[in-house]
């Protein structure tokens, strides 16, 4: 799960001008580093999901501009990010709403920038192109109060009123409820295949699974959860991703909706994190921008990052049978697969924008200019030649040793960057090496020296507070599901599935799935 913290910033708009693409119909990847390309400075990006559009000529639009909403990058934006690198581990970006961003895609250098207070994580008051004032723009500024659009000492307030609700004492709690939601929805999901053919494995288990406990955990009705799940994915997607006024109405709708929870909650107060967060009076508590603000962040961070990283790590056991072999075979492996499944298919693409307030020199000749908006791509990071042989390689032996915690390499990089530091004590285990030393045994797997931490949780002051809930639902429900199905198999090519648009969090939309045939007729119920 992830109450992150990675941001979450609004969308909103029409929709916006498409660039040009290759006749493949895949978008242009960036040239090599060029210094007739690289601008002296980056302008303001509103938002890190949706990229709020300007109205601009698309025959200006260069053959490089990036658009978030195009499908064929969001199925598989790495060969996108590999090419950028090239130019250095950040570059300044076009964008398809007409401004720019600089893009940072190595590993040492996000962990770099995420730690370092010079990118700031408040958005600047004049972000974006200016909108007349509507319910749905006051509802979006009131929900992006979240500590995630926060510096210290806001941030620090604000992180430790929650962190208590995800220690690991408390996490550990949940694993007897998790292994019985699991079971019921893996019995569900073989009741609808025997009954249908085939069932989407994201509507039928990775999204319920995620919401039934972050509901659970926070104190939203069940009966909630459908409409909740819908308007967060809105305002999750770039806007031109959307038909006009749908981004709008869902702020509206979750800004009307949390205002009702939490006045239910001071009414009637229960055992759940909400209740705890509205009558706690430490620190000064919440006022109730802040209340409404951090529901909206606890709702969706705890769900959308597990349910991407259910979706990503079954697609990815299913079109590699023999590490999901393996792992059957070996049950102490599945945490390895969970660590590469982080890894390999970041279920958060990227952070929330960042800003600088002052000329940051990030090392190999990149200087961030003060005023940019930067983004720490945590995909790419994830992907990084070198701290990672062989990126594009689902290898979960690459964390065979035991799953690998936010620490990790750490130093500084570049001029003045700070060290890293995982900024968090929620999920245990000790620090990996900065790059791959393990090595093939004679069975062909590899051993020795674990690889490094990944990024997909990001790294410093707002590593996700959640990350040991998301870790746990994944090592839990993933060995559950595929013991009760050894049958399982895709009911549609890799190629052909739709994913999630933007630059902020990224997962399979639909995932379907049938059985063998020969396991058809003996699945097994909760």
């Amino acid at each position: 799960m992830r109450p992150t913290d990675q941001e979450l910033r609004s969308p909103a708009g029409p929709g916006a001008a498409r660039p040009e693409t290759t006749d493949t119909g895949r978008m242009p990847l960036p040239g090599p580093r060029d210094a007739a390309r690289e601008p002296l400075s980056g302008a303001a990006v509103p938002d890190p999901a949706v990229l709020d559009p300007a109205v601009h000529d698309p025959a200006a639009l260069g053959p490089a501009v990036l658009d978030p909403a195009d499908g064929a990058f969001a199925r598989d934006p790495f060969p996108y990010y590999a090419a950028l690198r090239t130019r250095g581990p950040a570059a300044r970006v076009e964008l398809s709403n007409g401004s720019s961003a600089w893009l940072v895609t190595g590993y040492e250098q996000t962990r770099a920038v995420l730690s370092d207070p010079r990118f700031s994580n408040v958005p600047p008051q004049s972000a974006g192109r200016p909108k007349p004032d509507s319910p749905a723009q006051r509802a979006r500024a009131c929900l992006a109060r979240h500590m995630l659009n926060s510096d210290a000492p806001d941030h620090t307030r604000l992180r430790r009123l929650t962190a208590a609700a995800f220690t690991p004492r408390r996490v550990d709690a949940l694993r007897p409820r998790i292994e019985e939601l699991t079971a019921g929805l893996v019995g569900e999901l073989a009741d609808r295949l025997e009954r249908d053919g085939s069932a989407d494995l994201v509507d039928v288990f990775a999204f319920p699974l995620p919401v039934l406990v972050i509901g659970e955990v926070l104190g939203v009705p069940e009966a909630d959860r459908a409409d909740l799940r819908e308007w967060t994915y809105r305002v999750g997607s770039p806007a031109d991703a959307l038909a006009q006024g749908e981004v709008d109405e869902a702020w509206t709708r979750l800004h009307g909706y949390f205002t009702s929870l939490i006045a239910e909650k001071r009414r009637a107060p229960g055992e759940d994190l909400f209740s705890a967060l509205v009558h706690d009076s430490s620190e000064g508590g919440l006022d109730d921008g802040e209340l409404l603000a951090m529901a909206f962040l606890l709702l969706f961070a705890g769900y959308e990052t597990t349910m991407n990283l259910l979706a990503s790590a079954s697609l990815l056991l299913l079109t590699h049978p023999e590490e999901l072999a393996a792992a059957r075979e070996d049950p102490g492996r599945w945490p390895a697969v969970v660590e590469e499944a982080l890894r390999h298919a970041s279920p958060l693409e990227g952070t929330t924008w960042r800003r600088t307030t002052e000329q940051v020199d990030l090392g190999d000749g990149v200087v961030i200019p003060a005023g940019a908006s930067v983004l720490a791509v945590l995909a790419a990071a994830n992907r990084d030649p070198a701290v990672f042989p062989a990126p594009d390689t689902f290898r979960p032996d690459r964390y065979a040793d035991g799953s690998a915690g936010p620490a990790g390499a750490t130093g500084s990089v570049g001029s003045g960057s700070a060290s890293g530091s995982a900024g968090s004590a929620d999920v245990p285990g000790p620090a990996c090496p900065a790059g791959d030393g393990s090595h093939p045994g004679p069975s062909g797997r590899r051993t020795g020296t674990r690889a490094a931490a990944h990024a997909a949780f990001g790294h410093g002051p707002h590593f996700c507070v959640g990350s040991r809930l998301a870790r746990l639902e994944a090592a839990v429900a993933l060995p559950l599901l595929f013991d009760a199905l050894p049958g399982l198999r895709l009911a549609a090519g890799p190629g052909e599935l739709p994913y999630r648009p933007g630059l902020l969090v990224r997962g399979p939309r639909r995932l379907p799935v049938t059985l063998a045939d020969d396991e058809r007729s003996h699945t097994v119920g909760p």
